[in-house]
């Protein structure tokens, strides 16, 4: 049976910091986006919130800017070996994260099968953001269960890694996951913990068959 191994992307492909943070960086509005995702973090705004205001602080955004911000990134190493053994092993692997989908395609790129963000509108921005299309930490779950259907992967053959409080529903969801430098609250709902720069280490932990079944073999349960 192939696996399906599930990569958040800010704080965990990402060491240290996320997507609209390295964006913003590009336009110089690195203040800004501190207090963004302080207000995100401590609740007093929801992922559609975050959006819309996050969308008016990228007034000048370019695709160059997004292009300057992913190569520039500080991205842990191993990614691109990685995901080229998981294929050659015949396994999936996918990348889902509530930063825009404009940055995290681009992760196709270096041989992610899916990759899946919260929908913005193409760069530069002419037209407002939906809050429909973005995503919370629920659709991560939504999002695994559509995938295992169009890879024919069993739920039971989920592999999660993850760094937060985003990532919970996921990590509750799966029979294996990794906390890669990880929040303490994740971690303990971790099978496994990596803390590192490289993520080749972290996917040692789980290179081993996943042989636990979720729900019957039906679903992933978000509950």
């Amino acid at each position: 049976m192939a696996r399906l191994h599930l990569f958040d992307l800010d704080g965990t492909l990402l060491y240290g910091t996320a997507a609209p943070v390295e964006i913003s960086r590009q336009l110089g509005l690195e203040r800004e986006i501190a207090e963004l995702e302080r207000e995100f973090i401590a609740g007093q705004i929801d992922s559609p919130q975050y959006a819309v205001r996050v969308h008016a602080l990228w007034a000048d955004l370019t695709d160059a800017h997004v292009t300057a911000a992913f190569e520039g990134a500080p991205w842990l190493g191993g990614i691109r070996d990685t995901w080229a053994e998981i294929r050659a092993n015949g396994d999936y692997c996918a990348v889902v994260s509530l930063s825009p989908s404009f940055f995290v395609e681009r992760l196709l790129g270096w041989g992610a099968h899916a990759a899946y963000g919260s929908r913005f509108p193409a760069v530069p921005f002419t037209e407002p953001v939906n809050p429909a299309g973005i995503l919370d930490p629920a659709a991560k779950v939504k999002i695994a269960n559509r995938l295992c259907e169009e890879f024919g992967v069993s739920p039971a053959d989920c592999v999660a890694y993850g760094d937060s409080l985003s990532d919970l529903a996921l990590f509750a969801a799966v029979p294996v996951s990794v906390g890669v430098n990880a929040d303490p609250r994740l971690i303990d709902l971790a099978t496994h913990t990596y803390v590192g720069r490289d993520l080749w280490k972290a996917y040692e932990l789980v290179r081993t068959p996943v042989i636990e079944a979720i729900d019957g073999g039906g679903a992933l349960n978000s509950e």
